[in-house]
């Protein structure tokens, strides 16, 4: 093979790594911030969470089509339909749209606000 040849092959590997990297680097960003609690409101738009030890309570807007909804272990995928009010969740969350909180993924905890798959019992 000739230099150019050489050339354009690693120019093709430098550009699919960049690439290929870009939604790994950019999903580490996203949703960085978290709040644990019960849902005291669910509705197609939005998610309502309170925490029952500080009695503090946020709102977040979910886009429509949310499918970002996970079991406690985060490998097994929830329907939004799933959400009820009581149940304990840990929502992760971003202000970057207009500094409006919305959630990017939304876990469904057990009743000790454990992960599902990590309780000891």
């Amino acid at each position: 093979m000739n230099t150019r040849t050489h050339q354009s092959l690693a120019a093709t590997a430098v550009l699919a790594a960049i690439l290929g990297g870009a939604p790994a680097a950019f999903a580490d960003t996203v949703g960085s911030a978290h709040f644990d609690g019960e849902v005291s409101h669910v509705s197609s738009n939005n998610i309502k969470v309170i925490n029952p030890k500080t009695h503090e309570s946020l709102s977040f807007l979910l886009v429509p089509h949310f499918k970002q909804v996970f079991s406690g272990d985060g490998k097994t995928t929830a329907q939004m339909a799933s959400l009820h009010e009581g149940q304990y969740v840990k929502v992760y969350y971003d202000q970057k749209f207009l500094g409006q909180r919305h959630a990017d993924r939304i876990y469904i905890l057990n009743n000790a606000n454990m992960k599902e798959g990590k309780q000891k019992g």
